[in-house]
């Protein structure tokens, strides 16, 4: 077995997985503390020493899966992930540059890659974005046409709410969202014009109890596609590795029993 063999096989150890794991969430944890002055203040020093070790852990990892794999390393899309997560942590955080400092809690987010079964959460939801596109763009209109509504309604009476396209827009949002949308907008309103909700009750029907449950559905949906497609695939390998195993033991058994006949035994004349 090769060097590369060796580093591919010692990747893919549930151990070193596991290991991975931890050091992105302690990393998250330290650059969590960073953020508290006193912490800093009294162990600031200790605290960067070990957000740099986190970050050499890293560094060491993508470089041994980068010989392990070669060019192949980039044909996977979360590998890639984990090398642009990486590679704005090693950015200057000089002048012009302090922003990317902030940017280093994206470390986190490489225990999704980590995780198969946070990979699977966002690969449904990525599979669901052709169709929530469609759902987006009915919304977008839902929303134009009521925003034109209620400004035209509502807006001379209640210009903080609904005094522009903009401001409706917002307002709506907030009452699809159900934040105070009754007490806060809706019944002062209804003070005004008695009829009002007739508006906005069909448009919380709609847009909070249809279109945003038909999102969940879509996500939801992809979610089990995506699992049902790994389970197949795991089923197949599965299938295949007792297929060759299944070869295996056969041809040691026509072996043994080539073996075990003995070609000078003949048969004895019985005279």
């Amino acid at each position: 077995m090769t060097l590369q063999d060796k580093t591919k096989a010692f990747l893919a150890r549930p151990g070193v997985s596991n290991f991975i794991v931890g050091v992105i969430l302690f990393n998250a944890v330290i650059l969590g503390l960073e953020t508290s002055k006193p912490v800093m203040a009294v162990a600031g020093d200790f605290i960067l020493l070990l957000d740099k070790i986190c970050l050499s852990i890293f560094v060491l990892e993508l470089l041994a899966k980068l010989f392990a794999y070669r060019l192949t390393f980039f044909r996977n899309g979360w590998n890639v992930f984990d090398f642009v997560i990486v590679g704005i942590s090693l950015a200057p955080v000089g002048e012009g540059f302090s922003a990317l400092r902030a940017l280093r809690i994206l470390r986190a987010l490489r225990v999704i890659s980590a995780a198969p079964r946070l990979r699977r959460v966002v690969e449904g939801f990525i599979t669901a974005l052709p169709g929530m596109g469609s759902v987006f763009l009915l919304m977008a209109l839902i929303f134009y046409i009521a925003s034109v509504i209620a400004t035209k309604m509502f807006g001379e009476v209640f210009p903080e709410w609904f005094g522009s396209l903009g401001q409706s827009a917002y307002s709506l949002f907030q009452i699809m969202t159900l934040e105070s949308w009754s007490m806060g907008i809706v019944r002062p309103v209804m003070e005004v014009y008695e009829y009002a909700w007739v508006f906005f009750v069909p448009f919380i029907m709609v847009t909070t109890f249809a279109v945003v449950n038909l999102l969940v559905g879509l996500i939801v949906n992809s979610m089990q596609d995506a699992h049902a497609e790994e389970s197949n695939a795991e089923t197949g390998a599965y299938r295949e590795e007792m297929i060759a195993r299944l070869a295996s033991l056969e041809a040691k058994l026509d072996a043994l029993a080539s073996v075990s006949q003995d070609p000078t035994d003949k048969p004895k004349d019985n005279k």
